[in-house]
């Protein structure tokens, strides 16, 4: 949720109040990485737990970061204990890359838990050190859920702007007796890139969730990005110089288009997750069994699938659609997906990959949609039971991510070209990153297309 816009010096003293927290937690977090170099200095174990960390910080004394209060300090230090143990169990799993936190940071996210803060309104009061004015908080929006609900805020930077992330404690829907979501109906969510979620479920229904908007988002996304990279690549500055601030100014803008691509697709995957929920929740689905990708990520298939691969992001897809199934009472359990979309759920034998999305038995003739073969036996793999899915017969089709520019027919991207011919695609630049013509180039390009005795007309009228 971002803060306030500009209304003048009263904002302007807030920002840098509030830029000045960020970065006394960004100290908090460099006199951690320093009192641990000098313990290893003098053969000491790494004071990486919660509390001993805590414990220093108590002995340290009120005042040793500015304004910042000891709530926010300590969210500092759990953050920093929580990338150290993440870090031990990934290189105890066997991951060589996974670094222990070794960078210091200009800024640290700070949190805020119920009791410490106050919201009125559009208004937000975070506490501060003793002896400090209050900081009052003006928010652009209201918070999406009730004062009473909220039981922590975070404040962070996204893309140069300050951003208030909100963590409420929302209730599990309840149902009436024969309406609400039944355990022992499973349905089985194949996830996927060209449908973020197939859907196989009980009855013979089945829902397919296109995901064309998403990745005609992230494609011409990609495509601006070059061009605009393109654009710049001749003023940039050399490595090791100083940039000048046109370069800031470049840097600043890509940032925030970067983080408006993130934002429309995260809102278009918790849309896709809405449809899966309701649809379940209309067929009384009581489990989702979700297929886990695990596998796929880890394989090299060249750079276009690659980048494919890059763009799915298949954990925030079961990440949201678990939050959202767990508020309407819906249970999800997560399986290994190995080898379900080339199993026949008939026979029960071993096919080879279609290349398309008709998946083709030749033992039993079977013809099907292949996520949806691969959502029945995510399905069949339920360790639970329940009732027994089959190949879907009525398939529902919905489309993710309908706010996208371009998605409707009502608006159009301008990131695409108007015509669809090879000299457009030469020619065209995405519209971050066209160029303004100067005068100069319009005269010469008029001269150019112009016939000589239509220019001596023109001036004769003149």
């Amino acid at each position: 949720m971002p803060l306030g816009p500009n209304r003048g010096a009263g904002h302007t003293r807030q920002a840098r109040r509030l830029w000045a927290l960020l970065v006394a937690g960004g100290d908090v977090w460099a006199c951690v990485l320093a009192l641990n170099a000098l313990r290893r200095q003098r053969g000491d174990t790494p004071l990486v737990s919660y509390q001993a960390l805590c414990r220093e910080l108590a002995a340290s004394g009120p005042g040793t970061f500015g304004a910042l209060d000891s709530v926010g300090a300590r969210s500092g230090l759990r953050r920093h204990s929580d990338a150290w143990f993440a870090a031990a169990r990934a290189r105890r799993g066997g991951d060589s890359l996974a670094h222990f936190p070794r960078r210091r940071r200009r800024t640290v996210p700070l949190r805020w838990y119920a009791g410490t803060f106050t919201i009125s309104g559009r208004r937000l009061r975070l506490p501060v050190a003793k002896g400090a004015p209050p900081l009052w908080v003006r928010l652009d929006r209201d918070p999406p859920y009730p004062p009473g609900q909220i039981r922590s805020v975070t404040l962070c930077v996204d893309a140069g702007r300050l951003v208030i992330d909100v963590c409420a404690e929302v209730p599990v829907a309840t149902h009436s007796a024969g309406t609400g979501p039944d355990p022992g109906r499973v349905a089985g969510v194949d996830l996927g890139i060209i449908h973020p979620y197939a859907v196989a479920g009980p009855d013979g229904a089945g829902l397919l969730v296109s995901g064309r908007a998403l990745r005609a988002e992230s494609g011409l996304h990609l495509a601006e990005r070059k061009a605009r990279a393109r654009a710049v690549a001749a003023r940039a500055p050399a490595k090791g110089q100083r940039g000048s601030r046109r370069w800031r100014q470049y840097r600043t803008r890509t940032r925030r288009l970067e983080a408006r691509h993130r934002r429309r697709l995260a809102q278009a995957r918790h849309e896709a997750a809405r449809t899966v929920v309701d649809w379940a929740l209309d067929q009384r689905v009581g489990t989702l069994v979700v297929g886990d990708p695990a596998g796929v990520l880890a394989h090299d298939s060249g750079p276009r699938h690659n980048q494919r691969v890059r763009d799915w992001r298949p954990a925030q897809l079961a990440a949201v659609l678990t939050d959202k199934a767990e508020a309407l009472g819906i249970a999800v359990v997560i399986v290994d997906e190995r080898s379900t979309s080339s199993t026949c759920p008939a026979c029960a034998v071993r096919v080879a990959k279609p290349p398309g999305r008709r998946f083709c038995c030749p033992h039993c003739a079977l013809v099907a949609h292949r996520d949806l073969v691969g959502a029945t036996n995510i399905a069949a793999k339920h360790p639970g039971g329940g009732e027994r899915v089959f190949i879907p017969e009525t398939i529902t089709h919905r489309r993710g991510g309908r706010h996208l520019p371009g998605a409707g027919r009502s608006r159009r991207d301008p990131r695409r070209t108007r015509f669809n011919t090879d000299r457009a695609r030469r020619e065209s630049w995405p519209a971050a990153a066209r160029p303004e013509p100067s005068s100069g180039s319009r005269s010469i390009v008029t001269t150019a297309v112009e016939d000589p005795s239509t220019q001596a007309h023109k001036r004769g009228q003149r």
